[in-house]
Order: structure tokens, then C-alpha cells, then sequence
């Protein structure tokens, strides 16, 4: 009877106890889920400037309207979003509408976030929670007049904004379903590489095609063999967003502080599936462009500019070497119809980024001291148009504005 009395004492105290503990490992295996939508959504490249806080606020944006600024989105309860509740993080992520119905601006990718799952931004607030708190108050909104009239996001939506979650495809496999997911949702990827319309809203049947953003431009990543990414295997694709660095390319700019702060941190099974989905996509037929003749007097010049100060690294053929300096041969890298990221490592220079795959940041020197407008007009003109490339020639005014805007 004692033994008996004995177990139905332990019973109960585990049905009083069990809830708890389930309740604390489910809790765990929320926020760590919240933490790596915060990692697919890439929060902290717009939300925490250099050397600031974390998800405290960020630099200015500059969109063709204006500057905005990243918001505090730390559970700071006077500047940030602790006073906010699980329903108006919910909706500000989905329908563009902050706490007290405040409209928000769509640099704030809620256009594509609104395809992630109740259950993911559900975790995602749920670890946004546990983010240490910061006092930090953001003036969000610097547009100038109009624009700085939120009422007029009201029309804007109506026009551009189609929400709803993301549904799957039964005729696609779960690894193509699960990279059209990520891509469309959390990573908002068309937000860099989708060109806009006059409204900033994304141009219909243009997904992914490039765009230009912040002085660079976003690249074709559709399955395009010319401009696009349809050249490279599943593995080249999956190697560059995880250390920035392949045989085509190394990332630059904004796409380098997505690499750290995003791709580099993802599961090489969400890499993979973002690999299949985006080979996938249908390429825009390939403008037809004859390459400029080797005895046009641009790629005389451009060719003699390469050998004295670029083939030490990209060799004679343009071939590259072990991933630190791309090829440049047959590369839609340097066929993009949009010259700003080429001209602008050129004159500028760029850094790679250091990640855990690949801790050595190759690196290109700035040539913008040593050539002039037309020089670099003449050199770019030549690798677009060498070794398989075949692109339209630049011009010195290009040049000229870009280094103006630098």
C-alpha cells in the first residue's frame, strides 16, 4: 500500500511539474527559432549601425524619396518596441501597420515579409524580447514634404502591396519550396535585386533581374547563363552566400554585410534550397549585344590599361586565381547592364568579407587615384567585351558621374 501510495505521489507531482518543463524547452526552441529569422531577415544590417548596439537603430537609408532611418526595434519600452504587443509586431510585419496604426514605409521589406509564416514571426518576436534593451530614440522618418505624409502609404498599398502568407507548391519539391520561401519571405532578396518603379514599388515580371541601389547594383540572380546565375552549379552558389567568395565573384558593398550578418549564418540546407529555387527562376531573354571589335580604339587602350595594372591578379585571359581574385572570363559579373559596382571597385576599391568559411578578406585596391574617367571607361569596356563577354562599351561620362557620387 506505501509503494502503491509512493507512485501515485510521484505521479502527480510529474503531472504538476512536466507542463513547466515543457513549457521552458519550447519556449527555448522559440527563440532560438526567432534568432535565425532574425538571421534569414537580416535585421541587423539595417537595424544596428557600425559599432552601435545591437538592433538599436540604424544609419540613413537613402531611397529615391529621401532618407529613412532603421528604428530602434530593441524591447526598450520608451524608444524601441517594448510597449508594443505580440499582435502589433505581428501586423507590423505583415500588413505594414505599427503599433498604433501607424503606417510604415516599405524600405521596411514588410511586401515580402508578409509571405513568412504566423509561426516564424511569432518566434521572431519572441527573441526580439530577449534582446537586451536599449535606450536609443530614432527619428524614423526624415522624407521631405509629401512624402513625409504616412496617410499617402494608404494609396500606395493599395496599388503595390498584395498580402498574404507564402503557399507552397505542390508540383516543386520541400528543398525548392522551402528556397522560394526564404527568398521571397524573410530574405526579401527582390527588395536589392528587383528593379523599381517610379512608386518604389517592384516592376511586375521583373523579379530578380538587378537593380540599382545606394550607389551599386544589385545583380541579376534569376537563371539567366548570361547575366544572371545560370552558369553556376548548386555549390558555387551555396559557397559564395556562405563565405562571399567563389570562382565569379566576390561580394561587395551591401551584399558583403548581408554575407556576414546573414548568408554566412544560415544552414547549408537553406543554402542549398535558396541555390535550387533561384536557378529555377525563368530568365528574361538575353539582349542580343555583339561584342566591341578588338580594333576599336576603346579596347586597344582598355587591353594595353589591363596588362600594366590588372592581369598580375586576374591573369592575361582574365582566368583569376583560387577564389581570392575572381575570373573575369565568361563572367555575368562583368555583363551586367548596369556599370555602378564595376566602375566603382575600380575607382574605389573594395574588401572582402571575412567569414568563417573563408577568414582571408581578398581584397582590390583603389585605381582611382592613378586613372582617369576615360581610362576606366576603356578598361571596363575591355574586360565586358574579352574572353567570352559581351556587353555594352562605357563611357568617360559614366565614369565621371559615378565617381562623382562617391
Amino acid at each position: 500500500m506505501k509503494r502503491t501510495l509512493f507512485a501515485l505521489h510521484l505521479s502527480a507531482l510529474s503531472l504538476a511539474f512536466s507542463p513547466a518543463w515543457a513549457q521552458t524547452a519550447d519556449q527555448a526552441d522559440q527563440i532560438n527559432n526567432g534568432r535565425y529569422q532574425a538571421i534569414l531577415g537580416d535585421c541587423s544590417a539595417c537595424h544596428t549601425t557600425s559599432g552601435g548596439k545591437d538592433l538599436a537603430g540604424g544609419k540613413p537609408l537613402q531611397t529615391p524619396f529621401g532618407p529613412l532611418v532603421p528604428p530602434n526595434i530593441t524591447p526598450d519600452r520608451t524608444t524601441g518596441i517594448g510597449a508594443w504587443s505580440k499582435e502589433d509586431f505581428r501586423r507590423a510585419m505583415k500588413e505594414g501597420i505599427g503599433h498604433g496604426g501607424k503606417r510604415l514605409y516599405p524600405a521596411m521589406p514588410y511586401t515580402a515579409y508578409t509571405k513568412m509564416s504566423d509561426k516564424d514571426v511569432d518566434d521572431l518576436w519572441a527573441y526580439l524580447e530577449t534582446v537586451e534593451p536599449v535606450s536609443n530614440a530614432v527619428e524614423a522618418n526624415q522624407l521631405p514634404f509629401p512624402f513625409n505624409i504616412r496617410l499617402s502609404l494608404l494609396g500606395w498599398n493599395t496599388l503595390n502591396f498584395n498580402g498574404g502568407e507564402f503557399q507552397s507548391d505542390p508540383s516543386q519539391t520541400v528543398e525548392w519550396n522551402r528556397g522560394a520561401y526564404i527568398v521571397q519571405g524573410p530574405a526579401h532578396c527582390g527588395a536589392c535585386h528587383t528593379p523599381k518603379s517610379f512608386m518604389g514599388a517592384d516592376k511586375a515580371g521583373q523579379d530578380l533581374q538587378g537593380a540599382s541601389l545606394q550607389g551599386w547594383y544589385a545583380p541579376n540572380i534569376t537563371g539567366n547563363p548570361v547575366v544572371g546565375i545560370g552558369g553556376w552549379d548548386d555549390e558555387e552558389i551555396v559557397t559564395y552566400l556562405k563565405s562571399g567568395v567563389n570562382s565569379h565573384t566576390i561580394a561587395s558593398g551591401p551584399m558583403a554585410e548581408a554575407v556576414e550578418a546573414s548568408t554566412s549564418k544560415m544552414t547549408d540546407l537553406d543554402l542549398r534550397a535558396i541555390a535550387v529555387y533561384l536557378k529555377s527562376i525563368d530568365p528574361s531573354p538575353a539582349a542580343t549585344q555583339s561584342p566591341t571589335p578588338a580594333d576599336d580604339p576603346r579596347m586597344i587602350s582598355g587591353g594595353a590599361i589591363y596588362r600594366d595594372n590588372c592581369s598580375a591578379c586576374h591573369g592575361g585571359q582574365g582566368k583569376g586565381g583560387n577564389h581570392l581574385f575572381p575570373s573575369l572570363a565568361s563572367n555575368s559579373m562583368t555583363q551586367q547592364p548596369n556599370v555602378e559596382t564595376l566602375a566603382r571597385i575600380v575607382i574605389a576599391g573594395t574588401h572582402g568579407v571575412g567569414t568563417t568559411d573563408a577568414p582571408t578578406t581578398p581584397s582590390m585596391p583603389s585605381f582611382g587615384w592613378r586613372l582617369n574617367d576615360q581610362q576606366i571607361a576603356d578598361v571596363l569596356t575591355y574586360v565586358r567585351n574579352s574572353w567570352g563577354n559581351s556587353a555594352a562599351p562605357v563611357s568617360a561620362d559614366q565614369v565621371t558621374g559615378l565617381r562623382m557620387a562617391e
